[in-house]
């Protein structure tokens, strides 16, 4: 396990380790790590992003799940500062048991294509102890990520992220600064963590329940997909037509629609 280089990628674990030393440091001049940052690198692979997070933040924590890429990592990290490596899955760690009073994290990572929408979703539930979060992702994620409505790419993930972040699309990453090269493009984001609820949902979890049902066939009208939570007189009470499409409403219906949901159940 010596050289981190002999590490070959594991399709099991969605690994494409970047490689590419211009985007490495567009990465790094972008998020411009300093002194007493808390800051997190998810699957830090083969070390090419964490020996500059380490450099300019003197300390950090990572999360890895492949076990055989620790060692290496730590050895190859050594003399660019403490590097505080837990073996465990991101889909299920608790982030927020890094940060200390009154600190926030700032997370960064370059995300598996196959579980990038869980692990967003979990990363939301403990957006209160992150102060932004960086991630490279495929351009189709970060395309859904920052849509508005009315595009084909709006959906349940675009609500569910611009209610509680600012989402930053930053530049997209050539299939050529990785090994082995994905078969799609990637795109570089930023998430700020909105300090104070953009909207004010009254019950998160119904307004995660809504905004999935909406969405869970696009095809077809709120007045059908939202059947057994809201009716069509309580809709176009608060100003929304039963017979449009989830995707022509924006974040703040949605949370309309959750609220009244949260009224008629109770």
């Amino acid at each position: 396990m010596g050289n981190p280089l002999t590490h070959r990628p594991r399709k099991r674990f969605g690994q494409n380790f970047l490689v590419d030393r211009a985007v490495i440091q567009q990465i790094l001049d972008c998020i411009q790590p300093k002194p007493g940052q808390r800051i997190v690198e998810i699957g830090p692979g083969q070390g090419a992003i964490t020996k500059g997070l380490l450099h300019g933040a003197g300390a950090m924590d990572a999360v890895e799940l492949d076990r055989d890429l620790i060692q290496p990592l730590q050895q190859s990290c050594a003399g660019f500062g403490e590097l505080r490596i837990h073996s465990a899955d991101a889909l299920t760690f608790n982030f927020c048991s890094l940060t200390g009073e009154g600190e926030k994290l700032r997370l960064v990572g370059n995300l598996p294509y196959n579980i990038s929408t869980p692990i967003l979703f979990h990363l939301l539930d403990q957006a209160g102890c992150i102060q932004d979060m960086h991630f490279m992702l495929q351009k189709e994620v970060v395309d859904r990520m920052g849509a508005g409505p009315g595009s084909k790419t709006y959906g349940r993930l675009s609500v569910m992220l611009q209610a509680r972040c600012r989402v930053t699309p930053l530049f997209d990453i050539s299939p050529d600064a990785f090994k082995p090269a994905p078969k799609v493009i990637s795109s570089f984001v930023c998430l700020v963590p909105c300090r104070t609820p953009r909207f004010d949902a009254e019950d998160e979890e119904m307004f995660g329940r809504i905004v999935a049902q909406a969405f869970s066939q696009r095809r077809k009208t709120l007045r059908n997909n939202l059947k057994g939570y809201v009716d069509d007189p309580g809709m176009k009470a608060i100003g929304i037509d039963p017979g449009l499409r989830a995707e022509s409403l924006g974040v703040g219906d949605f949370v309309r629609i959750a609220n009244l949901a949260c009224k008629v159940q109770s």
